[in-house]
């Protein structure tokens, strides 16, 4: 192995705290050097968590979206604006989902059973 490997395997190294919350902060120099916005992708794998940059393809939501609309007779600026709205909707929906997963997580409310959600036949 080269000095050279090793020496940008450390430079690409830094340890950061998780706080009480299990928030981290991304060191600036890999923030900039990602190009990160607002929000990034995470997610587990082998054993390790990667986090990297956001790339929002067309999402299903708005085909779907889409396709109601139309089935409902909007077109043209109407379409636009409804699906402007629906699409608020959604994220508004995403948004409060997380929340209260962060909820459960934390202790801080019950999570739903089975049952809660699609009631039991007694």
């Amino acid at each position: 192995m080269s000095a050279n490997i090793v020496e940008h395997d450390i430079m690409d190294r830094k340890i950061i705290s998780v706080s009480k919350k299990r928030q981290i902060t991304i060191p600036l120099q890999f923030y900039k050097h990602l190009g990160l916005g607002n929000e990034v992708e995470c997610f587990l794998e082998d054993g390790r968590i990667i986090i990297q940059p956001l790339h929002r393809e067309p999402s299903e939501f708005s085909v779907e979206i889409l396709k109601d609309l139309v089935s409902q007779g909007y077109s043209g600026d109407e379409l636009v604006k409804q699906f402007e709205v629906q699409s608020k909707n959604i994220k508004r929906a995403v948004t409060n989902m997380l929340e209260e997963a962060d909820a459960i997580a934390a202790g801080e409310k019950e999570a739903a059973n089975f049952d809660d959600i699609f009631g039991s036949e007694d």
